[in-house]
């Protein structure tokens, strides 16, 4: 009663405690509703009927009353459509399966001013008919239901979100696909720690440490599951990084050591070496594997040229752009014959404001004339909009597409063109599926951005990595700046030259310091303001680096709005991020793509009309088509904010006649390059003394370097091969394997084991796969530490794989990884040829008796030296072990009566007499005794 009180926000009444628990007070509940199945009774409609009646059947005091089922929904979406698509969920999963469900949608609103929308469903344990609740259903606790229902989840919302056309998507893959089988934990906050006084959060602090423990477990079973989680938003990582990640998926001192040491000691983790800062970093072998390949892809598709475009379709292009007054430059000329001239990987690298979309214009002309379906993409709404706007390239966003291609639709073709633009936002899994799917259908890639500007939000340098490994055009004539000293500075600030462009926008009195950010802020808007009323026909917007503080120049803007009676009255909405005021005038910025209307998210316009329902605005120009005016109801499209601030990393791609720049701490040169790079005519820069000294402080800040690496950078640099096993499967096979045909030295009585026939690929595979393994196994026995569950698995299955090269194939190469432990980092590496050696070498041994008996004589030779020497040194326990081996070896003769007759005539090489009448076995036995031998064993 308690939790349902409390989750719905209302005030109900206990009848087993005879009180009530009130949580009227609570804040942030959208919906609240039971829902029931056909056949149950209509007074379980009420909340109070329902959960006593829930209460008063339950005798044993530990029964399950009720399960919790919670889901995110995304904040992309307004408060209409999150309600809808949580009860079509819950209809659909949980009701129509006969449950009982008390669904809460809550709307709250974080710190940051994001919506945080979520789903609680309270659902009944027990079937429930006409005559109310009867048995308990066991199949509803089944694991399986909850995998269902993740996926189907996933399915669902993915669906609704293309069908709104928002970017984003959610993934429920987390232990097959993603290998990230980490539970989201609860939030604990102050609040939760008060009511847990009174009973009603105690459960969900508990159930934080719960799942903070059984992640904590998972990671030490599995270390996988925290590399790849590390590696989703940076290719490499510190030892401090993995830390502050096991610290937050674990419960206690004790644990954390524990999944430390599993992490560490797994083979799946890569020591890269230090970086220049004298760190360690680090990555996955998933990494690195990903990282391949993309560089396979994007290699064989700088090679191949199946798209051409002939000089009769690219002089039509260019004589019809110089029709238009359009006539390209130089270097854009040269970036056009570039992308058309046939190669199926094109490399476009641009400054900022050079005029990239300009030249993709006249290349889709030429494409479109040699009959190529050009299709644009980009990671964001807006700069898909851009990218449309100024090359008329019909784009979308990289997450549309990819949803399609899920659902098996919209898939590439061998005549179809994929220009990307701001390449360089895009991390290494995303474009590695990009050139990866574009390589399998045969279709091309033209890549175009700008590697210093903002950084991929994801893991890797992808762009930057492609460019520096293949050909590519430069594009450094800067366009955009109407001044020559403005485009150098734009030049400087895309080189990492950032103290040369701050210092020349401060010599011309356009950077501007205050005593506190507070007076800065006052000081950017009381300009921003006076330039609005001097020049109404000029674009402007203000940036910054943060939500927060975009927040607040933005109320501080609209005063002075309101002070010069600017603005009409003033109308109270409810928008998705809270309550705002608008009014007509107002400047308005979209935070969602919408087809219908026509918008995307980050579009700018101006507020015609608006009322507590509805608005009106006219869109910014843009292109030909977007100068026109949207009329939308709020109850349908309510991501809508004010708009005359926006965050640097919404404005890529952005261009104006005056920019107006807040700076903070937090920026770095990235932000600063595109921050400074967005106007034609000015850009004023304001700081507060309070977060830095002076100018120089302000230029360290405003030129820390913060690009993402990628894992080869190091890999390459210390010869780290990704792992066989991990390479695509495409590769051409052959017919014949490394180890077919092995023939002995000479006539063997004994025909040797039978070899699979496997390919050269599969069997590099499995012998690195097995090294890996096997490797893992012996350093963890060097470090006396005990063998964790995933490594003995992992050699386990390792051994299976090498049975289908040769069912002896996994003892030969253990033997030889206990002589010598070298050989067994060396394959791991990828570097087979001496382990494929021995391999051939036990192959020939175990066929030929004459070379058992040669290799029996040399190793117990070596041994009894082995023994003699620790003898006279006083070291009788080694002595002890060295003789346990040897009586291990005594045993063998036995098995093997072709050996044993050879090793006969051979008595005296093992120092018995010439003639007795037992075994050689028996002999040796007797004179050592039986002892135990030393291999891998796990």
């Amino acid at each position: 009663m308690a939790s349902a009180a409390y989750r719905s926000a209302s005030r109900l009444h206990d009848e087993r405690l005879d009180r009530d628990h009130d949580f009227t007070n609570k804040s942030g509940v959208a919906h609240s509703e039971i829902m029931l199945p056909d056949d149950a009774p209509e007074q379980l409609s009420d909340r109070v009927s329902l959960w006593n009646t829930v209460e008063a059947g339950e005798k044993r005091k530990d029964a399950q009353l009720s399960r919790e089922v919670e889901f995110a929904i995304p904040r992309e979406m307004d408060q209409a459509q999150g309600i809808e698509l949580a009860r079509d969920f819950v209809q659909r999963e949980m009701v129509d399966r006969g449950m009982v469900a008390d669904l809460n949608v809550h709307w709250d609103i974080g710190p940051d001013g994001l919506a945080k929308p979520h789903a609680h469903v309270m659902l009944s344990m027990r079937e429930v008919g006409e005559a109310g609740f009867g048995a308990k259903v066991r199949d509803w606790n089944r694991t399986e239901l909850v995998e269902h229902w993740r996926e189907a989840w996933a399915d669902h919302v993915n669906e609704r979100l293309a069908q709104f056309d928002i970017d984003a998507r959610i993934d429920h893959r987390s232990l097959e696909d993603q290998g990230i089988d980490l539970e989201p934990q609860h939030k604990i906050g102050p609040a939760a720690g008060r009511m847990a006084g009174e009973g009603v959060e105690t459960e969900r602090l508990e159930d934080h440490h719960r799942i903070a423990r059984e992640n904590g477990e998972k990671i030490i079973a599995d270390p996988r599951i925290a590399l790849d989680a590390i590696t989703h938003q940076q290719a490499t990582f510190t030892r401090y990084d993995l830390a502050k990640f096991i610290h937050r998926h674990s419960d206690g001192k004790a644990q954390f050591d524990r999944a430390m040491s599993a992490v560490q000691a797994s083979p799946e983790m890569v020591a890269l070496g230090r970086d220049g800062r004298g760190d360690d970093r680090f990555t996955s072998r998933e990494m690195i594997a990903v990282e391949d390949r993309l560089h396979r892809a994007s290699d064989v598709m700088a090679q191949r040229r199946a798209h051409a475009v002939s000089e009769l379709e690219q002089r039509r292009a260019l004589a019809r752009a110089a029709q238009r007054g359009l006539v390209l430059s130089g270097e854009q000329k040269a970036a056009f014959e570039h992308v058309t001239e046939g190669r199926d990987l094109g490399v476009v690298v641009g400054y900022a404001g050079t005029g990239k979309s300009a030249l993709l214009g006249v290349a889709r002309e030429a494409w479109e004339d040699a009959d190529y379906r050009v299709q644009g993409l980009a990671l964001s709404g807006i700069a898909a909009e851009n990218l449309e706007g100024g090359s008329g390239i019909a784009s979308r966003t990289i997450a549309s597409l990819e949803h399609q291609w899920a659902k098996d639709r919209e898939l590439l073709h061998p005549r179809d063109v994929l220009v990307i633009d701001e390449a360089g936002m895009i991390g290494s899994r995303q474009m590695e599926r990009l050139l990866s799917a574009a390589h399998k259908a045969g279709a091309k890639v033209v890549l175009v951005g700008d590697p210093e500007q903002l950084q991929a939000i994801e893991a890797g340098a992808a762009f930057r990595s492609i460019a520096e490994r293949h050909y590519h055009v430069e594009i450094k004539e800067v366009r955009r700046q109407r001044e020559d000293w403005q485009r150098d500075a734009t030049r400087h600030l895309a080189t990492g030259r950032t103290g040369d462009a701050l210092a020349a926008y401060e010599a011309r009195g356009m950077v501007h310091a205050a005593e506190t950010r507070d007076q800065a802020r006052e000081d950017l808007v009381e300009r921003w303001d006076r330039e609005r009323v001097a020049e109404p026909g000029k674009s402007r917007i203000i940036l910054t680096h943060t939500n927060d503080e975009v927040r607040e120049l933005n109320l501080t803007a609209r005063d002075r709005l309101r002070q010069a009676g600017a603005l009409g009255e003033d109308v109270t909405v409810k928008a998705e991020r809270g309550e705002r005021s608008f009014a007509t005038g107002d400047r308005l910025m979209f935070l969602k793509n919408d087809r219908g209307l026509g918008v995307k998210n980050g579009m700018l316009g101006e507020i015609e009309q608006v009322s507590p329902t509805q608005m009106t605005v006219r869109l910014d120009a843009g292109r030909p088509d977007a100068e026109r005016s949207v009329v939308f109801d709020l109850k349908d499209y309510a991501q809508v904010d004010h708009g005359y601030a926006a965050t640097i990393h919404k404005s890529q791609g952005v261009t104006v006649d005056r920019a107006h720049v807040l700076a903070t701490p937090g920026m770095d040169r990235h932000g600063a390059y595109v921050a400074l790079s967005r106007h034609r005519d000015s850009v004023q820069i304001h700081y507060g003394r309070d977060e830095f000294e002076d100018l120089g402080k302000l230029t360290r800040v405003l030129s820390r370097e913060r690009a993402k690496d990628m894992a080869s950078d190091f890999a390459e640099r210390r010869d780290i091969h990704v792992p066989a096993s991990m390479r695509p499967k495409e590769l051409p096979q052959r017919q014949r394997g490394t180890f077919d045909g092995f023939k002995p030295a000479t006539p063997a009585r004994q025909p040797a084991a039978p070899v699979r026939e496997v390919g050269q690929f599969d069997q590099h595979r499995a012998i690195e796969r097995h090294a890996r393994a096997a490797a893992d196994v012996i350093r963890m026995h060097d470090r006396g530490l005990p063998v964790l569950a995933h490594q003995r698995r992992a050699l386990v299955e390792a051994r299976e794989a090498m049975a289908e090269v040769s069912p002896h194939a996994a003892k030969d190469l253990e033997r030889a990884y206990v002589r010598d432990p070298a050989l067994a980092g060396e394959t791991a590496s990828g570097r087979t040829q001496r382990a494929v050696r021995v391999l051939q070498l036990e192959a020939e041994v175990r066929a030929d008796p004459r070379l058992r008996a040669d290799r029996f004589v040399e190793r117990w030779q070596g041994l009894e030296r082995q023994r003699s020497a620790l003898h006279r040194s006083g070291d009788m326990t080694s002595a002890r072990q060295v003789k346990e081996s040897m009586g291990a070896m005594a045993k063998s003769p036995e098995r093997d009566p072709q050996m044993e007759s050879l090793l006969r005539t051979r008595r005296p090489e093992l120092g018995l007499p010439a003639e007795m009448g037992r075994s050689v076995g028996q002999e040796l036995s007797d004179y050592l005794g039986i002892g135990r031998g030393r291999g891998l064993g796990i």
